[in-house]
């Protein structure tokens, strides 16, 4: 299965009868998956199917749906309100006599509020029908057009995924060639601390420190973070083979990776291996970064 990403943009349109219509999709990264969709007056039925449909393909990002409609020959009406009108004639004519005012005009009288009224015209519910039926054919096709373009985005994230785990396996490799973790390189370098000591008092206790110094010794072996770093670039390999809507899965060993390369740093106590680290860490976290993306 391919890797997906949670970034596309789809547009489908038609018409049917005297309806035009246009879809529009935009999807973006998301924890979970949310579809936020726009439906015209009067095409609310819609929304059911499209949400199930959407639900069974997607898992992850927020999708805002846009669908416009438009009907040719849909001209509004503006009519007179004639029952309205004859209230407003008879209340003028009974205040007339009692009050010594300029007659009112005739664009007085057509703001008052309900004179005029717009209507639109009435649809023909067959074809409004057959124009719904048509919009949800529509919004499958944008449907597939969005998946097909995330698709997309998943194979090239895919690729820079994978050249993020082999950069991560080359610097474990050099991490773990580092000439500083020899055995005989750490023994020198405690070997020269335990002297500093002993030169500085006489009160040391050089058994005591022998066994502090194989302590420490232990304490700076990064053994077992390198293992767990060649496990997380075999599980993460592994998923990425597999396909499918891995990004959560990625996440955590994003996070995981990120812990292992962090205490490597803080053991170090060799130059040449610190640097490789930082470069490592540097690394994880591109890795961490295009993860987000992925659904």
């Amino acid at each position: 299965m391919a890797l997906s990403s949670m970034t596309g943009f789809a547009r489908s349109h038609g018409t049917s009868g005297p309806y035009t219509f246009e879809w529009e999709f935009k999807s973006v990264n998301a924890k979970g998956f949310d579809l936020r969709m726009r439906l015209p007056p009067g095409w609310d039925e819609l929304e059911a199917a499209a949400r199930k449909k959407a639900a069974e393909v997607l898992s992850r990002g927020t999708v805002y749906a846009n669908l416009t409609v438009k009907r040719a020959n849909a001209a509004s009406v503006v009519r007179i309100n004639e029952d309205v009108l004859g209230s407003v004639l008879k209340v003028i004519g009974a205040l007339s006599g009692k009050i010594d005012a300029v007659a009112p005009s005739m664009d007085g009288l057509l703001s008052i509020k309900g004179v005029l009224e717009i209507v639109e015209p009435e649809a023909d519910e067959a074809e409004e029908q057959a124009a719904k039926a048509a919009v949800a054919m529509a919004f499958d096709e944008a449907l597939r057009s969005l998946i097909d373009m995330r698709k997309r985005e998943g194979a090239a994230l895919g690729q820079i995924l994978s050249q993020r785990m082999d950069e991560i396996e080359r610097l474990a490799t050099k991490a773990e060639a580092a000439p500083g973790r020899r055995p005989e390189a750490v023994k020198a370098r405690l070997a020269e601390q335990i002297a500093a000591l002993l030169e500085t008092s006489d009160r040391f206790d050089q058994d005591r420190l022998n066994q502090e110094a194989i302590l420490i010794a232990a304490k700076a072996d990064i053994r077992e973070e390198l293992d767990r770093i060649a496990s997380h670039i075999s599980q993460t390999r592994e998923l990425m083979g597999k396909g499918g809507p891995i990004g959560r899965r990625l996440d955590f060993l994003a996070q995981e990776f990120n812990r292992e390369v962090n205490t490597c740093c803080s053991k170090s106590n060799d130059l040449e291996l610190t640097n490789t680290g930082l470069e490592m860490k540097n690394v994880v976290e591109q890795f961490r970064e295009q993860v987000q993306n992925l659904e």
